[in-house]
C-alpha cells in the first residue's frame, strides 16, 4: 500500500493555500503538512476556518527559508507516518500543477526513483507567464549549477519533487550546509547523486503565481549564487 505525504512551505500564502489543498485532495489521498513562516496568523486562520482533515499546520514564527521548511516538514511526515514511502514537496503559490500528481507518483514508483524532479527544462515542459527577466535568471542559474556541480539533471531549482523515504532521511541528516533558502534544492541533488541515489526527471508545466507576492528577492539570489560556489568547494574537498 502506498503512503503519500506532501509538504507545502508557505510564506504569506493566505490567498492560495486553500485552493491548492482542495486541488490536491481532488487528485490523491495523502497527509498534507503546511510549514508556514509568516509572522502574521492569516494563513493559520484560513486553514483553521476550513477544518481540513489529515492536515497538520506548523507556524515557525519567522522566515527561515524554503529549504529548511521542507526539511522540517519531512521530519514531521516521517514522525507522523512511519510507513510513508513517497514524500512530496510543492510550492504554495499554485505554480506546480496538482493535476500532475497522480501521473508523477506512478512514474516515481514504476521507475524506482529516489528523487523525481518535475522539470521545467526537458522536452514538452512549459513555463507560463514568467517575465523574461525571471526566465533568463532561472536558465542561467541552472546552467551554472550544472557546470559547477556536474550532476546530469536539467532543473536544479524547481521545488516540485518526489522522494523515497530513504532519500528524505538522507537529506534531513546531511543537508543545510549552505543556508536555509532555495540553494538547498541544488544541495539535495548533489548529495543524493554523490551517495548513489536514483534521480529522475519528468516533464512539468510551471505557472507563475497570479495571487500574492513572490518571496524571491535580490538577497535570495545573492545567497543562492554564493551557495553554489560553496557547494562546489565542498564537493572538490570531499566535505559533502
Amino acid at each position: 500500500m502506498k503512503s503519500i505525504g506532501i509538504v507545502i512551505p508557505a510564506y504569506n500564502e493566505k490567498e492560495n493555500i486553500i485552493k491548492l489543498i482542495k486541488a490536491i485532495r481532488r487528485k490523491i489521498y495523502c497527509i498534507i503538512i503546511v510549514v508556514d513562516d509568516s509572522t502574521n496568523l492569516e494563513t493559520q486562520k484560513i486553514i483553521s476556518k476550513n477544518k481540513i482533515k489529515n492536515l497538520k499546520y506548523f507556524n515557525r514564527g519567522k522566515k527561515s527559508g524554503r529549504g529548511s521548511a521542507v526539511l522540517f516538514g519531512f521530519r514531521k511526515l516521517i514522525q507522523t507516518k512511519k510507513n510513508i514511502n513517497c514524500l512530496i514537496e510543492m510550492d504554495a503559490d499554485l505554480s506546480h500543477n496538482p493535476n500532475e500528481l497522480l501521473r508523477n507518483i506512478k512514474f516515481f514508483f514504476k521507475n524506482s526513483s529516489d528523487l523525481l524532479i518535475g522539470s521545467r527544462y526537458i522536452k514538452d515542459s512549459q513555463i507560463l507567464n514568467w517575465p523574461l527577466s525571471r526566465r533568463i535568471l532561472s536558465k542561467l542559474s541552472n546552467i551554472l549549477a550544472k557546470f559547477l556541480l556536474g550532476v546530469p539533471v536539467n532543473d536544479y531549482t524547481n521545488g516540485f519533487r518526489f522522494y523515497s523515504k530513504r532519500a528524505a532521511k538522507t537529506i534531513i541528516s546531511k543537508c543545510n550546509k549552505t543556508g536555509g533558502g532555495f540553494i538547498i534544492l541544488s544541495e539535495i541533488i548533489l548529495i543524493l547523486w554523490l551517495k548513489g541515489f536514483k534521480i529522475s526527471e519528468i516533464k512539468s508545466t510551471f505557472k507563475n503565481r497570479t495571487r500574492g507576492e513572490s518571496s524571491v528577492n535580490f538577497k535570495l539570489i545573492y545567497e543562492s549564487f554564493f551557495g553554489l560556489i560553496k557547494l562546489y568547494l565542498l564537493k572538490k574537498t570531499t566535505k559533502i
